[in-house]
């Protein structure tokens, strides 16, 4: 017989709906290798709720809460008992469509590990279930206990009540899903009414930073680098706020002693081209001020015209261009970078002044559903609008709390030749356009209307001094799509908007809008919108089919993807290498080398190589054969070729001893890799990092530390040369049992799945002779191809995971530090036999 189909099945289209099928449950027995989960769910649906469930049985017990849990006691909220859910729904994010059962938006509002009190399934079946969790927002000790009350629909109604222990707070003191209300996987919020009707006004959950008049004002930055929205098919969850996307140039304005600069995304100084605008700024006294707008130049029917932007450029006429400010990350002495969207624009529009300008305008907002957003902006022929998340931040970065959202498709192109000019038409007749992709520059079509007769007179012109007599491509057209060509060197940039790209990779229905000066045309690649998934991606960057070299190393099919979760490859990983050899090259210096090997990839095998073998890699040195008797000599890498030398032979990750060669018998630092249950919180993770720091301080020895671009922390405790490794290696363990003694229900000092379950393992035997630690900066052979990162320890409280940094954004943090996260690492301390007192144990 077939198997009955589940209530949750039933009830959805999974055609339709985003949300997970069922799959065969995975049994679980009562000695799971992992802990049991819990996740719940804030779900703003037919009416805002809070979906509490608890893994059981190989599937999501679940609750509907309709006022969220309280740390309150006395509080005991209704939890009506609801269809089991699958296990893979505990990361589920998205919206619902409408017409779908649960129709609404959800985000996963806490999650973590749930530790049974009693036996869980005879807890449950009796009706009074009690468990600890350790979650982000909650923990301690709670009940859900079943009511003889039935619900409308019959269901059976619970109540989910806070225990009395050190978490529990009165609720007039402190209301957790007031204070926390977003998504601890994405920082969404839903349901949250912060904005009034009308756009612009303040959100109700905070207010504007006023500044003090006795207070100092904050320090300006000299540079600044603005946030950048990220090309999204749809807009996830939450609320968000729109803006008119504008067709002109990104202008911050630093505003500081009556000097104006106006500086584009890139750094350049345009204040010279802009004199107009930095006089109407100075006039408006808004000394210590950071603003972020774009400066455009609206044609007779109101809508902003690049071309028309471009000309005024051109001959000066900046009288024609519009200012629209829509942010102020600094203002008049304030730093509002920490202040909700909602409040920065809110303090900048009254700090504008209501009075229209003629120069200067505010960029207003609006809501709406993004569907309606864009069918409108469409009907306006507007390339599209930018949505905000409501109650975000502001950051120097690329953040999925900004998105575009395009009318027709639009990019930029890069120009590789013309065609000539048929009938009464003048200049040329289209331009071959073309984009670079893992084979090189590849042909994407051609274009030809959007032109007028003077800019067919002038681009004709420019384009003839750039005459070749070959194509540019890395593939040759058909000779029918090669008829009549005129081949131009791919220096230059044009703009084009377009109804689709066809399955042969060419554009359709195309119109020019303008050349572009401001981007090179090394870096134009096809645009690819992303879903709200994947838009952490690492950008799409120029790699070729034949041989590529990077720092004078050759790299063999460069092509090679090796991880398709950000479409990384093989080329990519080596120059992303070479871009940050500055600072991983100081970790690697003199200490033997251990490469793990992914030649297929991330998802394919994978492999440890720790001598040189038979395999060369190229620019490898070679080291003493003494230093492991018996084996191939180890390795060193200790120049970018070398380093990029590994990676050409498919090596992903890098791992180094804690010694270094010349005294290899005298460690020069210990690692205690701090190793959770998949299954825990980030939170718990902070919390035995921030207990590991207090047990080193109290025992007096300096720590530094890097995420392990896993799920856990690394600490790193520099050593004089004076032990050798089984001392090092016994005090390691020291400290490690000492921290299972004092939290045993939260760490172990034991190794094996079996000892970690709900728990974080303290790692010491990589302090071994011959036993390594991933380096820092080196990239993981992980999905998203994550990089172990040294982190300053009051950075610790402020990121979000050990994958926080990967090969798409590691740069940007590199080029953004203001100081050495490690400042004072020195190979200095020793271990004392007092420290072996503090500990309890004795030096071996």
């Amino acid at each position: 017989m077939a198997k009955p189909v589940s209530e949750y099945s039933r009830k959805r289209n999974f055609e339709v709906t985003s949300e997970p099928p069922e799959s065969a449950p995975a049994k679980r027995g009562k000695k799971a290798a992992s802990a049991l989960r819990f996740v719940i769910q804030k779900h703003d649906a037919r009416n805002l709720h809070y979906d509490f469930r608890l893994e059981l049985d190989g599937t999501l017990k679940s609750w509907a809460v309709p006022k969220g849990p309280s740390l309150d006691p006395t509080q005991k909220r209704l939890a009506v008992h609801v269809e089991d859910h699958p296990i893979s729904y505990g990361t589920f994010e998205g919206s619902i469509p409408e017409g779908q059962y649960g129709a609404g938006d959800v985000i996963v509002w806490d999650h973590g590990v749930w530790q049974p009190i009693g036996d869980p399934q005879e807890t449950y079946k009796a009706g009074k279930l009690k468990f600890t969790l350790i979650g982000e927002k909650l923990s301690g000790d709670w009940a859900l206990v079943r009511t003889h009350l039935r619900g409308s629909s019959d269901k059976q109604q619970w109540l989910l009540i806070k225990e009395k222990d050190q978490q529990a707070r009165p609720i007039d003191e402190y209301d957790v899903v007031a204070e926390l209300p977003k998504s601890v996987l994405s920082d969404a919020t839903v349901g949250e009414k912060k904005t009034k009707t009308k756009a612009g006004k303040t959100s109700k959950t905070s207010k504007p930073a006023k500044k003090p008049k006795s207070a100092k004002p904050d320090a300006l930055p000299e540079k600044f680098t603005p946030q950048l929205a990220t090309l999204m098919e749809k807009a996830p969850p939450g609320e968000w706020l729109y803006e008119i996307k504008f067709d002109g140039y990104r202008i911050l304005a630093r505003i500081d002693d009556g000097e104006v600069r106006l500086l584009t995304r890139n750094g350049n100084d345009w204040t010279a081209k802009l004199p107009l605008h930095a006089k109407a700024l100075a006039d408006m006294k808004l000394d210590g001020s950071w603003l972020d707008g774009e400066v455009v130049v609206l044609n007779d029917k109101g809508f902003p015209d690049f071309q028309a932007l471009q000309n005024a450029f051109e001959i000066g006429r900046s009288v024609d261009i519009i200012y629209y400010v829509f942010d102020a990350p600094f203002l008049q002495g304030v730093d509002q970078r920490e202040l909700p969207v909602e409040d920065r624009r809110a303090a900048l529009k009254k700090a504008l002044g209501r009075k229209s300008r003629q120069l200067m305008r505010f960029s207003e907002a609006f809501t709406a559903k993004h569907q309606d957003i864009v069918e409108s902006a469409s009907a306006l022929s507007l390339e599209g609008v930018i949505g905000k998340r409501a109650g975000s931040l502001y950051v120097s970065k690329r953040s999925p709390d900004w998105i575009k959202l395009k009318c027709r498709l639009r990019q930029e192109f890069v120009i590789i030749g013309y065609t000539a000019p048929q009938g009464s038409r003048s200049g040329f007749g289209a331009l071959l356009l073309g984009v670079y992709d893992d084979k090189g520059l590849v042909y994407a079509g051609r274009v030809g209307t959007g032109f007028n007769q003077a800019n067919l007179k002038l681009f004709h012109e420019q384009l003839q001094e750039l005459g070749r007599k070959s194509s540019p491509l890395d593939k040759p057209l058909t000779t029918a799509q090669a008829k009549g060509v005129h081949w131009v060197e791919p220096t230059q940039v044009c703009e084009v908007e377009f109804a689709e790209w066809t399955r042969e990779g060419l554009v359709r229905q195309a119109a020019f809008v303008a050349m572009r000066t401001d981007k090179p045309a090394k870096e134009i690649v096809r645009e690819l919108p992303q879903s709200p998934k994947a838009s952490n991606a690492v950008t799409e960057k120029k790699t070729a089919s034949k041989d590529a070299n990077v720092a004078g190393v050759k790299i063999t099919h460069p092509e090679r993807v090796i991880d398709k979760e950000s479409g990384a490859h093989k080329l990519q990983l080596a120059q992303f290498y070479e871009s940050i050899s500055q600072w991983i090259l100081p970790f690697l210096k003199d200490r033997p080398v251990a490469l793990l090997r992914a030649p297929e990839g991330v998802e394919g095998e994978q492999f440890f190589q720790k001598h040189a073998e038979r395999l060369a890699i190229p620019n490898i040195k070679h080291l003493d054969p003494k230093i492991d008797l018996g084996h191939a000599r180890l390795m060193e890498i200790d120049s970018v070729q070398a380093l990029i030398g590994a990676a050409q032979m498919g090596t992903i990750e890098l791992h180094t001893w804690g010694g270094t060669h010349d005294k290899i018998e005298t460690p020069d630092l210990f690692v205690l890799d701090l190793d959770p249950d998949p299954a825990l919180p980030w939170k718990s993770m902070v919390e035995a990092t921030q207990l590991t720091l207090s047990v080193l301080d109290e025992i007096g020895l300096d720590a530094f530390l890097k995420t392990s671009g896993g799920k856990g922390m690394h600490v790193i405790v520099p050593l004089a040369r004076k032990e050798d490794w089984d001392t090092v290696k016994a005090f390691a363990k020291a400290i490690a049992q000492f921290m299972a003694q004092q939290l045993p229900e939260r760490i172990t000092a034991t190794m094996g799945p079996k000892n970690r379950v709900g728990k974080i393992f303290v790692d010491y035997l990589r302090n071994t002779r011959g036993a390594s630690t991933v380096a820092a900066y080196s990239v993981r052979a992980r999905p998203g191809l994550p990089v172990s990162v040294p982190i300053a320890r009051d950075e610790l409280t402020e990121i979000q995971g050990s994958q926080e940094w990967t090969v798409a954004n590691l740069l940007e943090r590199l080029q953004g530090l203001e100081a050495d996260p490690w400042k004072g690492y020195a190979n200095r301390q020793r271990i004392t036999a007092k420290m072996w007192k503090q500990l309890g144990a004795q030096k071996p």
